[in-house]
């Protein structure tokens, strides 16, 4: 696997794979609370993304292109020990949904790769 973005780590965390989703908005959670979560690496546009909050437990990993780790879902993620990258810059148009990715949060930045 190759890197194909990076950002800023909530926390060190070992590398994690799983099936790239992204996530618009609560109806995105809803498809994924029927189907499960489990080994889901979501994608959010927005740091404040509290529509995640039933899925955060079976989530393998987070990313998201806004905000710190100081912002809400980098504190939720923390809690839930869920590895998370914040202020994700893609190096293209990203992985397609359900693409196998690995989020790797164990060197000084976050890494994506696909």
């Amino acid at each position: 696997m190759q890197e194909i973005g990076h950002g800023e780590k909530v926390f060190d965390a070992a590398a994690v794979r799983g099936r790239w989703r992204l996530m618009e908005g609560p109806e995105d959670v809803l498809d994924l609370m029927d189907t499960g979560a489990e080994g889901v690496i979501v994608a959010v546009r927005d740091a404040g993304a509290t529509f995640l909050s039933p899925i955060f437990h079976e989530l393998a990993g987070v990313v998201c292109t806004g905000g710190t780790p100081r912002s809400h879902i980098g504190i939720v993620s923390r809690e839930f020990q869920v590895p998370c990258i914040m202020g994700l810059q893609l190096t293209g148009d990203g992985p397609v949904a359900d693409a196998e990715v690995e989020l790797d949060c164990s060197g000084e930045r976050g890494v994506l790769r696909g």
